[in-house]
């Protein structure tokens, strides 16, 4: 049984968690199996992005309640091991270096944010509910806390996160972790075109630039020094780079837009 599914149309995969029953809310197995399909999409060369949605009335619910009624029995060790696994899937989402465009209906509570925070943009319909809930319940919002500080705007998101509040779209967008909140029902539009903006872009600079972004807070001011310019050296050089230059000076189209 799989609790996602993956379309593809016109070289953008589109990721869909499909829960519906339980507000799509994770367990072990859709965890597993996210952290499998962005490790193969990531793969692909013939793939220019990817859509992250959800199937139903909301985008995610958080963590799953019997998988959650599972966890209070669980010792130091399987709760660690469990941990885990959950940041692995949204370290092979943040880390996939195809552009990973988010879109949120309904809801996303307690580690869905974690998926919001991990794609590089995200349109929000009006009317979306979030919260970081898991300070209600007496946890934490730990494995998903690396991921949102990389994106949010601190001052803005931590008493987000220390309050449990329940928060709309505008709020999310002022902390950083949307971009763009649209009407609802206008969510597949808005994405059609920002998908547009990407598929004019070239395929291998997108990727290549994204890699950059994802690494060069890591980079010591030499080490920075040595991977832009050697990165700007090789996008030159190459017969993308090359392609885009020269349709840029004869005035036309380049190759990847008649794709």
């Amino acid at each position: 049984m799989s609790f996602v599914v993956v379309t593809e149309l016109n070289h953008v995969a589109y990721v869909k968690l499909h829960r519906p029953e339980v507000r799509n809310a994770f367990n072990p197995e859709m965890i597993a199996e996210i952290t499998k399909i962005f490790h193969d999409l990531n793969a692909r060369t013939d793939l220019r992005a990817v859509v992250l949605q959800g199937e139903g009335k909301v985008f995610c619910a958080g963590a799953d309640l019997n998988w959650m009624k599972e966890m209070v029995n669980f010792s130091f060790v399987q709760n660690q091991d469990d941990s885990l696994k959950l940041f692995h899937m949204f370290e092979s989402i943040a880390h996939c270096t195809l552009p990973v465009i988010g879109l949120v209906h309904g809801a996303a509570f307690g580690g869905a944010l974690g998926l919001v925070a991990v794609c590089d943009e995200v349109i929000a319909e009006e009317g979306t509910q979030f919260c970081f809930s898991e300070v209600k319940l007496g946890i934490a919002p730990a494995v998903i806390s690396s991921f949102v500080s990389k994106k949010a705007v601190p001052g803005k998101v931590r008493p987000l996160m220390l309050s449990g509040v329940v928060f709309n779209p505008h709020v999310a967008h002022q902390a950083g972790l949307v971009t763009e909140v649209v009407p609802a029902g206008e969510g597949h539009t808005a994405v059609q075109k920002v998908l547009h903006a990407y598929l004019q872009c070239g395929p291998e600079a997108v990727r290549a630039t994204k890699k950059l972004l994802n690494n060069i807070d890591h980079m010591t001011w030499d080490q920075q020094r040595n991977s832009t310019t050697n990165l700007i050296a090789e996008r030159r050089a190459s017969a993308e780079g090359q392609e885009g230059l020269k349709s840029f000076l004869e005035k036309r189209e380049p190759s990847w837009r008649s794709q």
